[in-house]
Formats: C-alpha cells, sequence, structure tokens
C-alpha cells in the first residue's frame, strides 16, 4: 500500500503531503468502523460470557485507539519531510521523552488500568457495583480512559479507570446472583416482639423476589425463612432487624419499601406499639 500512495502522490510538495495525510486519515477511519462493527456484530450474535462480552467491548474501544496510533506513526515514517524531522528530534529525545511521559501518565495510567480491569475481572459490563454510598449501580461500559456506570437514576457516573482500580469495589452479581438484605425495623418499647417477628416474616415471603435460602437440615429443623432478630432496645424504641435473602439484586431497593410498607400495615392493624420520640423539655 505505501508503494501505491507514494506513487499516486508526490511527497515533495505541500498539496501531496496533504493528500496524502487525508487518504492515510481516511482509510485508518475506514478500517477502525469496519472492525469496530464486526466486533459488534459478534456480540449481537455470539451468545458470549458475561467476562467474554466486557473484553469484547474493551477491546471494540481500543480499536480506533491504536489504528489512529499506527496511523499517525505510518504518516511520519512514510513522509519524508516528517521522517527525517522525527529522526532528527528522537536522536536527542531523552529530555522529550521524559516530558511527554510526565504529561502522559495519567492517560497510560488509566489504560493500562483498563486493561487490568479485563484481565483480572473485578467487575464485567452488567455487573451491579458499589464504590461507595453515592457511587452505585450497573457496569454499563469499560473504555481506554475509564468506566461508565448507569446508576439508579438513569444517570452515568464516569470513574477514570485508575481510580476505579484503586477503590474497593462491592459486586452484587460478580458470582452469586443471590442477596442477603438487612431490612430494619423500630418498635414500641412495650410493643410484643414475637407478634412483631411473626408480622415481618408473613410478609417477607409473600414478597416474589424473596427466596428460601435455607440447607435441608434447617427445612427438617423447622427453622424459619427469614431471620428476625432483636438488634438493640433503646430507652425510645426496640430496633429489630430481617435477615431476607433475594433472588434479584436489583430489586433490592423495591423490595425493602415493600417490606416496610407491608409491615407498617400490618402493625397498625394488629396494634403492634410504635416507637414514640421522647422529648426532654428544660427548665430555663
Amino acid at each position: 500500500m505505501n508503494e501505491l500512495l507514494t506513487y499516486r502522490f508526490n511527497l515533495d510538495s505541500f498539496l501531496g503531503i496533504l493528500g496524502y495525510i487525508l487518504v492515510v486519515v481516511f482509510i485508518s477511519w475506514l478500517l477502525s468502523r469496519v472492525i469496530r462493527y464486526i466486533i459488534v456484530q459478534i456480540i449481537k450474535r455470539r451468545k458470549t460470557s458475561p467476562y467474554g462480552g466486557t473484553s469484547i467491548l474493551f477491546f471494540r474501544n481500543s480499536v480506533k485507539f491504536f489504528i489512529g496510533f499506527f496511523g499517525i506513526t505510518y504518516i511520519i515514517t512514510t513522509v519524508p519531510a516528517f521522517s527525517s524531522k522525527a529522526s532528527l528530534i528522537f536522536s536527542g529525545a531523552g529530555i522529550l521523552a521524559a516530558i511527554i511521559g510526565f504529561a502522559a501518565q495519567a492517560a497510560l495510567s488509566n489504560l493500562i488500568a483498563g486493561a487490568f480491569i479485563v484481565l483480572f475481572r473485578p467487575f464485567r459490563v452488567g455487573d451491579y457495583i458499589k464504590l461507595d454510598d453515592t457511587r452505585v449501580g450497573i457496569v454499563e461500559d469499560i473504555t481506554l480512559r475509564h468506566t461508565v456506570i448507569n446508576n439508579f437514576e438513569n444517570k452515568r457516573l464516569i470513574i477514570p479507570n485508575s481510580v476505579i482500580s484503586t477503590d474497593s469495589v462491592l459486586n452484587h452479581t460478580i458470582e452469586d446472583s443471590h442477596v442477603l438484605s438487612f431490612n430494619n425495623f423500630k418498635l414500641g418499647i412495650k410493643a410484643d416482639i414475637d407478634l412483631a417477628r411473626q408480622i415481618i416474616q408473613e410478609e417477607a415471603i409473600k414478597l416474589p423476589t424473596v427466596i428460601d435460602f435455607r440447607t435441608p437440615e434447617q427445612v427438617i429443623a423447622d427453622v424459619k425463612q427469614v431471620d428476625v432478630r432483636v438488634i438493640d432496645v433503646h430507652t425510645d424504641h426496640i430496633h429489630m432487624r430481617a435477615y431476607v435473602w433475594l433472588n434479584e439484586p436489583f430489586q433490592e431497593f423495591k423490595t425493602k419499601c415493600s417490606l416496610k410498607e407491608a409491615v407498617h400495615k400490618r402493625f397498625l392493624v394488629e396494634g403492634v406499639a410504635l416507637p414514640i420520640p421522647i422529648y426532654k423539655i428544660l427548665k430555663v
């Protein structure tokens, strides 16, 4: 291709060099589009595993960068005006390399971190992950520079790969989609604890996402499907917690809301005492 292009263009003139550059850029762009299109078709048609799909998506995002890089390198090495100056610059490139390396440190760290994410697979596209209380959602894409997380408000969190690769990540779906949900309830200080426990257990097993995660031995021993414990007793309320197993981590918040509503309605109907705040009145 090099001989054909150089034959078509006079690389000793400005217009010839300009035309040559435009052709190489167009070919690089076209090649990038074709390869990315093929990768997308592979993702759609093949039944790849979640990890395999993540690797293919990352490779698709890498194609544009590397083809562009090789296109620029090809132009510099094949155009005499550029190659002669490049060799002159690179002959004393010690300081220049240090400057470029320092300037590109963040970009390179993101690139390497993205490759490590795909290689070691702490999370994948489609996983439900949590970094902290504000950074939580579904991994939508992993690019060369950043990871895109779609939170539950349909907003995108753009997190640099170098940041997310060094943070502690809570992955709800990396191996097992079953999650143990903690559901907290407050009762009045004189409430019937046994009745409250029974109501919470009955309302929990009615929800469609709640599963029976007991072992056969626990079933034979008649261990309750939902464990409800008294966590603490305060001066104005009793703190109880229900440990509920779910088969769908994406529905945990919705399930919590449904359970709290159902339990509260049952408490009102069956007369379970609710907490009454205690206020201290200071005499002046």
